[in-house]
């Protein structure tokens, strides 16, 4: 599968803590109502048995709990170890390996997308490439729910959970992430922010939901 050779230390620390990861963050949906609600309301708008990317996917988890809420997800993840996690704990459903910026999907694939936490490992200027991306295999009226950390800056990691990585965490500002959509063919309907669940990172958290709209919809 062709990917970003710039995503090479974000893909090894990711198959570094992928045990380790499904572990701790396996179950999170439990304790995050929000992110439940907002799913729900994906799924609703794309309707019975829509096909769903959950674009990095992780072990496997959300796309899990989409199947059991009526959607037929298809999960997409840089981390080889990740998505032998979720082939393994989610036999039933279809993991790929691929990268954010050359995702593994024909052209309007998918009748919606989620990508919690993904986009947050992009440089800057690949954000909107990205983002292009995914406008590429959704359907025209597709949704796309994101999730990222609030703020300015990066964060990097040369030590998680006791493994050495080399893994970057992008703070995003939601306007700027509302512009990028914006111009990749998207049109923002709903925008939030919460501060962390007692479980979570101390970090305040954003949401967008944003539908593609079609070529002849589009004013640039």
């Amino acid at each position: 599968m062709a990917h970003t050779p710039e995503h090479d230390p974000v893909r090894r620390s990711y198959d570094t803590v992928a045990e380790e990861y499904r572990g701790r963050i396996g179950d999170e949906l439990a304790h995050k109502p929000l992110d439940r609600a907002l799913l729900a309301a994906l799924i609703e708008q794309a309707g019975p048995g829509a096909p769903v990317a959950d674009l990095g996917c992780g072990p496997g988890h959300v796309a899990g709990w989409l199947a059991q809420h009526g959607a037929h997800p298809v999960g997409v993840d840089l981390s080889p170890a990740m998505v032998a996690l979720a082939r393994r704990d989610h036999p039933q459903l279809e993991f790929r390996e691929g990268d954010l910026l050359r995702l593994p999907a024909a052209d309007g694939e998918f009748g919606a997308a989620v990508a919690l936490y993904s986009v947050i490992h992009l440089a800057p200027d690949e954000i909107r490439p990205a983002f292009a991306e995914i406008r590429r295999v959704l359907r025209p009226g597709g949704l796309l729910l994101l999730a990222f950390h609030l703020g300015t800056g990066v964060r990097h990691l040369t030590e998680w959970w006791g493994h050495q990585v080399d893994v970057r965490f992008h703070f995003l500002d939601p306007g700027a992430v509302e512009q990028d959509l914006t111009a990749a063919g998207f049109t923002v309907e709903a925008r939030l922010e919460r501060a962390p669940y007692p479980q979570e990172a101390e970090t305040r958290r954003g949401y967008l939901l944003a539908r593609a709209v079609s070529g002849a919809d589009r004013t640039r």
